[in-house]
């Protein structure tokens, strides 16, 4: 039965510093509904300088975790640590404050993706009909009396995540994008559903005025995203393939913001959609930190406020829309040095300089492999032609699912920085377990290869930096699924950054038993700067490491089967027959 939808529109310009238009009922021209009946609307908030008969650039944001659901209900821990100038009534989890842009004469439109908040329709989380409502929304933005025409996005993780998508579609309006940084689900959107009931009585929002749903019908409304992942493993299921898209049709200018710490989620996506957009002016920057907090600090709202008022209003006195190469320089580097420890903000502002860089990977990197050798060392010394005991030739083996082994450098005797995008090359074999004690033998039929890069001080203790939720995380961390090694037929301009693979369900290949196989893993790009007298060691496991893991471990029971896994890994080491090692990318010093 269609819902009877209300016109829920209302507007205050007397209780605030900017005029607040709440639940403006925006129509969806490119959408397809879901199934019969389903409704072709969002509803979004939109927050206007009190300034009669001007008109502003826009900021969007787009998402499921509720343009009415005030900031510190959403994560009151975290909004007690938001910096004061970006708190008021109308603050939100990952978006823009309305107080501060609107001061700044902006408009900040924050809408409700369809099927939450006050958005009825369809849930169907980052897929191909929710991009097409926000690029309907951004259409709508740019034709309102009270927009210049010009419209930018601003906003992080989810947010930023669905700026990519959007911009790739070009929308009408559409100036600049800022994506910062790309078990949430349950608790940030489903628990924001249109429909649901009880939001109101949670503080959560709002109830759907239109009513609230049954079981039933919400069931109906809404696609189950952990779900769908779970039963989709490959990029050409129709579940990723419908939501696959071409960063090479991004064109507008971005500013892409990528967190050193976000080793888990969202660091290589902000690094690799720098390198893969089409845009004529693309920037870099790298920070620290926390997931949440960053986006707000001074300095950090100062360059998106430069690039905005670029982009939107015509004013650059920094130059980004400037066609001498170089001003400013694309990429703005974030340099780990030191240990101020972690989730410490101050301190790592004092201990990490900035430094310009004009190109991504950084032109003069010299890459150094570190050789893996069977007593658990690493050394710049290629094996010997002939092998020999003293060699450091074996093999080094270790139980799956729970294993690992771990190979370190000597002592560095000289400052060293690590900038850029690691990779491993391993020799790997698998042979089933057998040991009574471990019950029935059993025979794995294929392989995952989790690597952690780690750092030590001169005394041998770990260095450990901010993770995206303030937990200690190390240097940086890559994986590979053995069965999924086959690189990409067809290679593009990120072949010669890192091992490219297409993850395609016709790329899937089996794992024998005995047979060694000699791949290419890919670590995630980082940089960390190891003094002389401190160590790095890479970690070579079948398993999440026990620290610095957070909500982001590897553990769903179906794509983790011991079934499938439990068995012992094998590392051939050491000689000159197989290859196992680590590649460093190593910045030295510029010259001039």
């Amino acid at each position: 039965m269609p819902l009877e939808l209300k016109n829920l529109h209302v507007i205050d310009d007397q209780s605030f510093d900017y005029v607040f238009e709440r639940d403006v009922d925006i129509p969806l021209k490119t959408t397809k509904p879901a199934f019969e009946g389903d409704p072709l609307i969002v509803r979004a908030n939109v927050y206007r300088p009190k300034k009669p008969g001007r008109r502003f650039p826009v900021l969007v944001t787009y998402g499921p975790y509720g343009k009415d659901i005030p900031y510190s209900q959403f994560h009151a821990a975290s909004f007690a640590e938001v910096n004061p100038k970006h708190k008021s009534t109308h603050s939100a989890w990952e978006v823009p404050d309305p107080l501060f842009w609107t001061s700044n004469d902006y408009v900040v439109v924050r809408a409700d993706e369809r099927g939450t908040g006050n958005s009825p329709g369809f849930l169907d989380s980052m897929s191909s009909g929710t991009c097409d409502g926000f690029a309907d929304v951004i259409e709508w933005c740019a034709d309102q009396p009270w927009s210049s025409g010009r419209v930018g996005l601003l906003g992080i993780s989810y947010y930023a995540g669905s700026q990519w998508r959007a911009a790739a579609r070009n929308p009408k309006g559409l100036a600049c994008i800022i994506p910062w940084e790309e078990w949430w689900y349950d608790r940030q959107v489903g628990s924001n559903q249109y429909g649901l009931g009880g939001r109101t009585e949670r503080n959560w929002g709002t109830d759907s005025l239109e009513g609230v749903l049954s079981a039933e019908e919400l069931s109906r409304y809404r696609a189950e995203q952990p779900v769908d992942c779970a039963n989709n493993r490959y990029r050409d299921d129709v579940y990723f393939a419908s939501r696959d898209f071409k960063l090479s049709d991004v064109k507008v200018p971005v500013l892409s913001v990528a967190n050193w710490g976000g080793i888990h989620l969202h660091l290589r996506g902000n690094v690799l959609g720098y390198l893969g957009v089409g845009s004529e002016f693309k920037y870099l920057r790298f920070i620290t930190g926390r997931h949440d907090l960053p986006f707000f600090y001074d300095e950090e709202v100062k360059v998106q406020k430069s690039f905005l008022d670029a982009c939107l209003k015509g004013d650059d006195p920094g130059g980004w829309l400037s066609t001498t190469p170089g001003s400013p320089p694309p990429v703005s580097l974030c340099v780990r040095q030191g240990n101020p420890g972690f989730n410490d903000a101050e301190a790592e502002r004092l201990a990490f300089p900035r430094r310009a860089e004009w190109e991504w990977p950084i032109a003069r990197t010299v890459y150094t492999n570190y050789h893996l050798r069977a007593a658990g060392e690493m050394s710049t010394t290629p094996p010997p032609t002939t092998v020999t005991t003293a060699s450091g030739k074996g093999t080094v083996s270790y139980e799956a699912p729970k294993g690992r082994k771990i190979f370190k450098t000597p002592p560095f005797t000289e400052r060293c920085e690590i900038t850029g995008h690691p990779t491993a090359r391993l020799s790997v074999s698998l042979s089933p377990s057998s040991r009574e004690e471990e019950g029935p033998s059993t025979t794995p039929t294929d392989m995952d290869i989790f690597l952690t890069l780690r750092h030590y001080d001169r005394r041998g203790t770990e260095i450990f930096y901010t993770g995206a939720v303030g937990d200690p995380v190390p240097v940086v961390r890559g994986w590979l699924r053995l069965s999924l090694r086959s690189l990409t037929s067809q290679p593009t301009f990120l072949s010669d950054v890192v091992p490219e693979r297409d993850y395609l369900s016709t790329d899937l290949q089996p794992v024998e038993i005995g047979k060694v196989y000699t791949v290419d893993v890919e670590i995630w790009p980082t940089c960390v700067v190891v003094e002389a007298g401190e160590a790095l060691a890479l970690e070579v496991s079948s398993c999440d490491s026990p620290e610095g893991v957070s909500l982001f471990g590897h553990n769903h029971p179906d794509d983790r089967a011991e079934s499938v896994f439990k068995g012992y890994n094998h590392l051939h080491v050491g000689g000159s027959e197989y290859e196992s090692y680590l590649r460093l990318p190593i910045v030295p010093p510029r010259v001039g």
